[in-house]
């Protein structure tokens, strides 16, 4: 009766913590996929195939600043099984991975303060995009 009993709490344990882990990757691919929303309207800015809006811009920063600041908590430890394109380096070289998410987000606050127009949202922006690039070459694997 113990026996069983000890197994069950480990079983609901186990359940419990692997409910979690897909919680918190689904909220990382959530903010993940913010960014990319916001990236796909910046970029079009970047282009000219939308017209230059101040509001969007900042919006798009200001998203970029949340997962910045919040980014390291969504990959805790353990958190590498599952449905998850993050490499092992998250987890391995993580001063570079927590660095990278600090210097996302005091570019982009940088960045909110920096432009005022279009001529300076070209000058600005693709800098801040680099932190993006920077991060998914390095943490994320590739997709086949």
């Amino acid at each position: 009766m113990i026996r069983t009993i000890l197994l069950s709490c480990v079983a609901a344990m186990a359940a419990t913590a692997a409910l979690a882990q897909a919680d918190v990757i689904k909220a990382r691919q959530e903010a993940m996929k913010a960014n990319g929303a916001q990236t796909a309207v910046v970029a079009k800015m970047m282009k000219g195939e939308e017209k230059f809006d101040l509001a969007k811009a900042q919006a798009a920063l200001r998203q970029y600043q949340g997962v910045g600041e919040k980014g390291p908590s969504l990959f805790p430890p353990g958190s590498d099984k599952g449905d998850t394109a993050a490499l092992p380096a998250v987890w391995s070289n993580r001063a570079d991975f927590e660095a990278r998410f600090a210097k996302l987000a005091a570019d982009a606050k940088a960045a909110e303060a920096k432009i005022k127009d279009e001529a300076s949202f070209k000058a600005t922006m693709p800098d801040v995009l680099k932190n993006c690039a920077g991060c998914h070459e390095n943490f994320r694997a590739k997709k086949s």
